[in-house]
C-alpha cells in the first residue's frame, strides 16, 4: 500500500461506498466526488476486480481522492491503495477504516488498529431492506462516546450529515445517494459531497 494510516485529518467527511448491485457506475461517480474524498472499493464478486480496482485506483490518484480496498490486504498492496478497509472482523492487519453497527464493534474496530468507523445504519435504507436504523439519538450516543472517529452510513444525505455533526459525526458515505447525484447531470463536477 502506498501509505499507511494517514493522519485523521486527512481522512475525509465524504466517502463513496461502492457497489456493484446498487451504486450504479463506479468510476463516473468517482470522476464528479470532489478533491479529498474517499473511496471504499467493495466490489467482492466481480469477475473483473482487479482490474477495476486497478482503474479505480488510478483514477483515485488523478482525482486526489483517498482509495481504500475493503477486506482484501494483498490486492490492496498490489495495486497500491491508500489503506484497507475492514468490513466485518476477518483478519485484517491494522485497516485504515472498519465497519461497525453497535458499541462492541466500535471498540474491536478501534483494538484492530483502525483509524476511523463507519457506523450504520444510521436511517433506513435500501442496501439493508429491513435492518433496524440507528436513529439521531443512538448514533449520537455511539458517536459521542466512540474512541475513534465515526462516519455515518446508511440512508445519507449531505443534509443528514449536516444534522450529525453536532452529535459527532466525522464525516459520512453513501451507496446509492452520491450515485444518484453524479449520474443525475444536476450535480456539477465536485459538488456531490
Amino acid at each position: 500500500m502506498r501509505r499507511r494510516n494517514p493522519p485523521m485529518k486527512a481522512l475525509p467527511s465524504c466517502w463513496l461506498v461502492s457497489d456493484p448491485e446498487r451504486g450504479g457506475k463506479l468510476l463516473s461517480t468517482m470522476a464528479v466526488l470532489p478533491r479529498g474524498s474517499g473511496v471504499i472499493f467493495r466490489h467482492y464478486n466481480v469477475t473483473d476486480r482487479e482490474d477495476l480496482a486497478r482503474r479505480a485506483m488510478r483514477l483515485a490518484r488523478r482525482r486526489g481522492l483517498l482509495f481504500i480496498l475493503a477486506g482484501d490486504e494483498r490486492l490492496a498492496r498490489r495495486i497500491g491503495a491508500d489503506g484497507v478497509h475492514m468490513p466485518g472482523f476477518e483478519n485484517v492487519h491494522r485497516p485504515l477504516t472498519a465497519a461497525a453497527h453497535d458499541r462492541g464493534e466500535i471498540v474491536r474496530a478501534a483494538r484492530a488498529g483502525a483509524r476511523a468507523v463507519f457506523l450504520s445504519p444510521v436511517f433506513a435504507t435500501g442496501s439493508h431492506p429491513g435492518a433496524l436504523p440507528l436513529g439521531r439519538v443512538r448514533f449520537g450516543l455511539l458517536a459521542r462516546h466512540s474512541p475513534l472517529p465515526v462516519i455515518a452510513l446508511g440512508g445519507m444525505t449531505r443534509a443528514r450529515y449536516r444534522s450529525l455533526v453536532p452529535l459527532g459525526a466525522r464525516g459520512w458515505a453513501a451507496v446509492s445517494a452520491l450515485s444518484k447525484s453524479a449520474g443525475s447531470g444536476h450535480s456539477p463536477r465536485g459538488t456531490v459531497c
